[in-house]
């Protein structure tokens, strides 16, 4: 099976923008968690690609999946190839990985609010011991870098003068709210990023991603732009299960991808980046009128959601000060959320919602 058309493209200009630093990969093992999700499977593609084009001698791959909410058909193309490697198993629960490991990534997570209000112990459990396991894991094997996936989730809802969130901000979470599982999970787990660094040294780096969007979402993700897709291909009309004035900043998933990989190749251990789009807030009504002129034809209601949590602690307002990871690593988002809106119709549209 080959790698969908869509996905390629943005495999390419991730490439394109990591070119400075990515033959630091090149020959090296890297241990992936969460390689059916959204961005794992992204980061596999990515690897894979320079593996194809770019490296000499290739990158090894171990991938550790239990697809609780990944996709095995999203990775599906990648089966059989001699340098990936398949694991079914819970990162939570003690594992040991034998020889050397280069470069670890933490990506397994729930991070669609329904999952993970559905799923709150594994939630907890993922970010919490699943990390702290990798943490041990890679004290042990001296790896070069290891990457947290933290999330913009960690802020909670800031306040109008903390717009766009600066790093510092603390937050402004609930730890007993029925988003908590997740939030309070991963801020935990920054913590103990932060004490591994500080008392042995270990080289990990922590993103923070801001509302991340593209192929491979799947059209029953639960969040709102494939929520939305769902709604305008499958029923002609949209559902806003709000007033609609809550505002988000998107951000298309290759220019993420590049900015995590840039992260994870960079000398600045014990940090946090934030990684999203800062040129856009829109809406969330704006964002429903968008997508329903991309799909056509479509029309917009508002619908209370019969879940009477669905709304509590939803922050008002989540856009990125990107000016921290723009001086350090390097990261410039380009793709526009017009265009990458457009990118994502056409990828539901070819029967790719994997």
């Amino acid at each position: 099976m080959c790698i969908n058309k869509i996905i390629l493209e943005d495999v390419i200009a991730i490439s394109e923008d990591v070119k400075a630093v990515f033959k630091l990969l090149e020959g090296k093992k890297m241990l992936i968690t969460g390689g059916g999700g959204f961005i794992g499977a992204y980061l596999l593609d990515f690897i894979d690609y320079c593996n194809r084009n770019a490296f000499d001698k290739p990158a090894n791959i171990i991938c550790i999946e239990n697809y609780k909410t990944g996709s095995q058909a999203r990775i599906k193309h990648l089966e059989g190839n001699d340098n990936f490697s398949f694991l079914a198993m819970d990162v939570s629960k003690p594992f040991e990985i034998a020889g050397d490991i280069d470069y670890v990534i933490h990506t397994a997570s729930i991070a669609s609010p329904t999952y993970y209000r559905k799923y709150p112990i594994e939630t907890i459990e993922t970010n919490v011991w699943g990390l702290k396991n990798l943490l041990d894991l890679s004290k042990a094997k001296e790896v070069k870098s290891i990457l947290f996936f933290s999330t913009s989730e960690i802020y909670g809802d800031p306040s109008p003068d903390n717009i766009p969130t600066k790093e510092t901000y603390n937050g402004n979470v609930s730890c007993i709210g029925p988003r908590a599982c997740y939030d309070e999970s991963k801020r935990l787990g920054e913590t103990l990023c932060i004490n591994y660094y500080k008392q042995y040294g270990l080289p990990v780096k922590i993103v923070r991603p801001f509302n991340i969007y593209g192929p491979g979402l799947r059209l029953d993700d639960k969040r709102v732009i494939p929520d939305f897709f769902n709604d305008a291909i499958n029923q002609g009309r949209i559902e806003v299960l709000s007033d609609g004035t809550p505002k988000r900043s998107f951000c298309y998933i290759s220019d993420a991808v590049s900015g995590f990989i840039k992260a994870l190749l960079s000398d600045y251990n014990g940090e946090a980046f934030n990684i999203g789009n800062d040129e856009e807030e829109i809406s969330i009504y704006e964002l429903a009128q968008k997508i329903a002129g991309i799909v056509g034809n479509i029309t917009i209601d508002y619908i209370k959601s019969k879940d009477h949590d669905y709304l509590t602690d939803n922050p008002q307002r989540r856009c990125p000060d990107l000016s921290k990871s723009r001086s350090l690593i390097d990261y410039n988002p380009r793709i526009s959320i017009d265009e990458g809106l457009r990118r994502l119709k056409r990828w539901y549209m070819n029967n790719c919602s994997i």
